[in-house]
C-alpha cells in the first residue's frame, strides 16, 4: 500500500537524495537508480521505496511551482498577462485545471499553506 503524502499542513520529509546518473548508464533501459544491481530483496525494497517517495516529493514541488508561475503568468496587474487558455496550451493542461492551478497557486503565493486548501491535482 503506497503511504500517504504530506499536505501543506504536514512537515515536509525529506526524501532520499535524487542523483543524476552517468549518460551511458541512464542511456542502458535495463538501468535505474542502480536499482538492478541490488540482490536483497530486503535492501531493493527499501531503495526503491525511498526512491518513490523522492520523486513523489519532487513531483508535488514542482506542482506547486507550476502553480505559482501560473498564478503570476495571469496576474492582471501584468501588461503581457496570459489567459487561462493560453497557460493551458502552454502547460499542455486543460483551460479548468489551468484556472484551478492559478488559484492554487495565488493561495500558495499568499501563504495560503496549512489552510485546508485541496491541491488541484
Amino acid at each position: 500500500m503506497a503511504e500517504h503524502t504530506p499536505r501543506r499542513d504536514e512537515p515536509r520529509l525529506r526524501p532520499a537524495p535524487l542523483l543524476f546518473e552517468p549518460a551511458e548508464a541512464a542511456s542502458d533501459p535495463e538501468h535505474f537508480f542502480d536499482l538492478e544491481s541490488i540482490d536483497d530483496p530486503r535492501a531493493l525494497l527499501d531503495r526503491a521505496t525511498e526512491l518513490t517517495q523522492a520523486f513523489r516529493a519532487a513531483a508535488d514541488r514542482a506542482v506547486e511551482f507550476q502553480a505559482m508561475a501560473a498564478a503570476q503568468l495571469a496576474d492582471p496587474r501584468r501588461f503581457d498577462r496570459l489567459t487561462p487558455a493560453d497557460i493551458a496550451e502552454r502547460a499542455e493542461w486543460t483551460e479548468d485545471y489551468a484556472k484551478k492551478m492559478v488559484e492554487f497557486g495565488r493561495d500558495l503565493m499568499r501563504g495560503g499553506e496549512g489552510r485546508g486548501h485541496v491541491d488541484p491535482v
